[in-house]
C-alpha cells in the first residue's frame, strides 16, 4: 500500500482550516491541523509532514519565523496562504524560505494543484527507474553539478541544500550558458503565469542562491542591469 503524502495545514481560522483539509482529504493526502505557531513548530517534528501549508497571520509566533525556523532545519515545502496582498509580503515569505504563496480567498481546484505542483517538484532522493541516468536533465561545469532529477546540486564535492524553486531557476540558467533572460522571462518559465508582475520574485531567489553558491573562476550568476540574469561561463 503506498502511503499518503502528509500535508500540515496551519491557520488561525479553524473553519478555514477544515475547508483546506476537506479539499486535500479528497485527493488522497493525509492531514494534519493546528492552529498557531508554537503548535506548528511542534507538529512539523512529530508529524513530518511532505508539505507544510502556512497561513502568516498566527498568534504568538507568526507564520513568518515559522518558515524561518522551519528553513533552518529543514528543505521542506512550504506554502505560505494569506490575505494580505502587498508585494512587501510575498517577497518577505519568499526570503524566509517559502516555495509558494496563495492569496486568500483562492479558489480550491487552485489551492490543490498548488500543492501537487510544488510535490512534484520536490522528490529528494527519488531513484531513477533505468540504471543508466538521463544527462538530459544534469548540467556540469567545473565545481558544480546541478541535477534536476534528483533534485541535488553538488558544488566542490559538498551537497548544497535548496528548495526547489531554487534548483530550478539555477537550472534553467544554467542550461542556457551566457544567455541572457529577463525576469519577465524568468517568472514565466519558472513561477507561471500567476507571479507576472512581480519580478522581485526572481530578485529574491537569485539573492538567495548567491548566498549559497559563490561565483566560479570560470563561471558564475552575473546581473545584466536593466535587463535580467545569466550564467556566466568565461
Amino acid at each position: 500500500m503506498v502511503n499518503k503524502q502528509k500535508i500540515l495545514i496551519v491557520d488561525d481560522d479553524e473553519n478555514i482550516a477544515e475547508l483546506i483539509s476537506l479539499y486535500l482529504t479528497k485527493e488522497c493526502f493525509d492531514t494534519m491541523m493546528v492552529h498557531d505557531g508554537e503548535e506548528a513548530l511542534v507538529a512539523f517534528d512529530t508529524y513530518q509532514p511532505n508539505l507544510m501549508l502556512l497561513d502568516l497571520m498566527l498568534p504568538g509566533i507568526d507564520g513568518y519565523q515559522v518558515c524561518r525556523e522551519i528553513r533552518a532545519r529543514s528543505n521542506t515545502p512550504i506554502i505560505m496562504l494569506s490575505a494580505k496582498g502587498e508585494v512587501f509580503d510575498k517577497v518577505l515569505g519568499l526570503e524566509m524560505g517559502a516555495d509558494d504563496y496563495i492569496m486568500k480567498p483562492f479558489d480550491s481546484k487552485e489551492m490543490v494543484a498548488r500543492v501537487k505542483a510544488v510535490l512534484r517538484r520536490y522528490q529528494p532522493g527519488q531513484k531513477m527507474e533505468s540504471p543508466v541516468e538521463d544527462k538530459s536533465k544534469r548540467v556540469e561545469y567545473p565545481g558544480i553539478s546541478i541535477n534536476l532529477t534528483n533534485y541535488s546540486v553538488i558544488v566542490d564535492g559538498q551537497t548544497v541544500d535548496m528548495p526547489p524553486k531554487e534548483l530550478e531557476l539555477l537550472y534553467f540558467l544554467a542550461a542556457s550558458p551566457n544567455q541572457v533572460f529577463t525576469r519577465e522571462q524568468l517568472l514565466d518559465q519558472i513561477w507561471g503565469y500567476e507571479y507576472i508582475g512581480d519580478t522581485r520574485t526572481v530578485d529574491v531567489h537569485i539573492k538567495r542562491l548567491r548566498e549559497k553558491i559563490k561565483d566560479h573562476a570560470t563561471w558564475g550568476l552575473a546581473t545584466v542591469w536593466g535587463i535580467g540574469y545569466k550564467f556566466e561561463v568565461k
